[in-house]
């Protein structure tokens, strides 16, 4: 737990629940609303789960607080903010508690209908939070704040949305406010998060990103970004950074102008980000290795499928399969690994869509070492544009707080995937996984070699010929193998599966 020097606004509490993974340092979305917090002379207490196992005594030490706000992202998370929620309800009622973040914006209405819940921010929440806080230690109405759902007499409440504002408008992120040390000793990795820009200008049909950000790409400049993080990387020792962006070389120019400025300061680090396949291939050779130089080691993509019928009613029409090879090729000879994410059981697709998807990426996977997979099965989140599509298929949208948090990545809520037609998805999926492992075992003996390409070549000819009864080679990749089934698209770390989070 951390607190800013001590202003005049009064205190506000932020607090971040505990989630599946490793953290990659302190909440970015906290840090923001903290930059503009103090900036407004409010006093802000930051306690984020992943570092702090007691968090619930030290929320409750703060019953003198304006509001706690509490960041909710879709899943397992919402159990973090729900216990966190009643525990101040108990122990101090007087503390108005707020939920913000991805899901509470995408489900408003739901998430303030819980009686812990007692004002929502939707969207942005930089200004809406410093108006808020005001607003609370002032006794004002909050009638004419942008951007909260809020309860009036036992009334939900729905204020005017407030729009998107420019990212470089507001009081940089409270950076120092973290204990760079505490997460440290939690990963073994001195690692920051950072965002050079917020939105994406695509529109793929199950992505949230265009809900919150009407398709608007919003960046800080080229100089901005080199200096504020050649900064950050000196002053608190920085060994890497993942950029949360959603697509970061949106604006190519600015991209490769980031790249150049960190390489040219001298300043060394090495960083990772998500894009979509396109603009790397519109970049050149020299261009991708500008990225390696300047200490890129990895970047994820959103490829999801490579049948272009699938990629058609998933609205990905940007996205192309040569261009997966393309971006593979580059990358490999620049020496940056890669993670393509995969997304298996959307709605329209066919086994035939699925085989195409695992041939192709197997035969990129044999092509470029440097390339790994991420397989998720389709999670309809909400907000997402194709719910009326789903509920017509028959999917039962959630319709409380603890209904979505049953809801992590992968979780399988599809109902026309059940049954032997899942069980056959389970089995192709693990071949594909197992050869795309295989073929990257170190060694260079001839046994080794043998070995193989014993298993490799009749996994090969199984998703050729669609055939997977009997299968030996699974059995016998039991006794060596762990199939990684989920990476990280920031990081490409190792993430556990739905199943395991389910079981936590």
């Amino acid at each position: 737990m951390l607190t800013s020097s001590p202003p005049t606004g009064g205190k506000v509490v932020l607090f971040y629940p505990p989630y599946d993974g490793p953290p990659l340092g302190a909440p970015l979305s906290l840090l923001s609303l903290a930059g503009t917090l103090r900036e407004a002379n409010f006093n802000v207490v930051l306690i984020d789960a992943a570092i702090e196992p007691d968090y619930l005594d030290q929320i409750a030490e703060h019953t003198d607080a304006l509001l706690l706000g509490i960041s909710v992202l879709t899943g397992p998370m919402i159990g973090g903010a729900i216990q966190a929620a009643k525990h101040v309800k108990k122990y101090a009622p007087n503390v108005t508690v707020v939920f913000g973040g991805w899901h509470p914006t995408l489900c408003p209405e739901s998430t303030l209908r819980e009686p812990y819940v007692d004002i929502v921010v939707r969207g942005q929440g930089e200004l809406t939070i410093v108006e808020l806080a005001a607003a609370l230690a002032n006794h004002q109405p909050l009638d004419f704040i942008h951007g909260i759902s809020w309860k009036k007499n036992g009334r939900l409440i729905e204020n005017f949305e407030r729009r998107v504002q420019p990212v470089d408008t507001f009081a940089p992120p409270a950076f120092d406010l973290t204990n760079f040390d505490a997460y440290e000793r939690a990963t073994g990795k001195r690692e920051l998060a950072y965002a050079t820009s917020i939105g994406c200008p695509y529109a793929c049909n199950y992505c949230t990103d265009m809900v919150v950000y009407k398709r608007r790409f919003n960046a800080y400049t080229a100089e901005h970004v080199v200096s504020e993080l050649t900064g950050l990387v000196r002053q608190y020792r920085i060994t890497n950074v993942a950029l949360l962006d959603s697509n970061f070389p949106v604006d190519l120019r600015r991209a490769i102008a980031i790249a150049q400025g960190i390489r040219d300061s001298g300043v060394k680090f090495t960083w990772t980000f998500q894009a979509s396949t396109d603009f790397i291939c519109r970049m050149s050779q020299d261009e991708v290795q500008l990225l390696a130089d300047s200490g890129v080691s990895y970047m994820g993509f959103g490829t999801e499928s490579t049948s272009k019928t699938v990629l058609k009613m998933m609205n990905k029409r940007h996205q192309e399969v040569d261009e997966m090879y393309e971006t593979a090729r580059k990358a490999s000879l620049a020496r940056i690994r890669v993670t393509f994410n995969l997304i298996l059981g959307y709605p329209g697709e066919t086994e035939e869509d699925r085989l195409i998807t695992f041939r192709t990426m197997s035969d990129i996977g044999r092509q470029f070492p440097n390339v790994r997979f991420s397989p998720n099965i389709f999670t309809p989140y909400p907000g997402i544009p194709i719910w009326p599509q789903l509920r017509e298929m028959g999917v039962v949208e959630p319709q409380t707080l603890e209904e979505w948090m049953s809801m992590p990545l992968g979780a399988n809520l599809l109902p026309w995937l059940r049954g032997r037609e899942l069980a056959r998805l389970d089995r192709m999926l693990a071949y594909f996984l197992l050869l795309n492992q295989v073929r990257r075992r170190s060694g260079s003996s001839l046994l080794q070699k043998v070995t193989r390409l014993a298993i490799s070549e009749p996994i090969r000819w199984r998703l050729n010929a669609s055939l997977f009864s009997f299968p030996w080679e699974l059995w016998l990749s039991q006794l060596s193998e762990h199939l990684v089934k989920r990476r990280s698209l920031v990081t490409g770390q190792e993430l556990p599966t739905a199943e395991s989070a389910n079981a936590c």
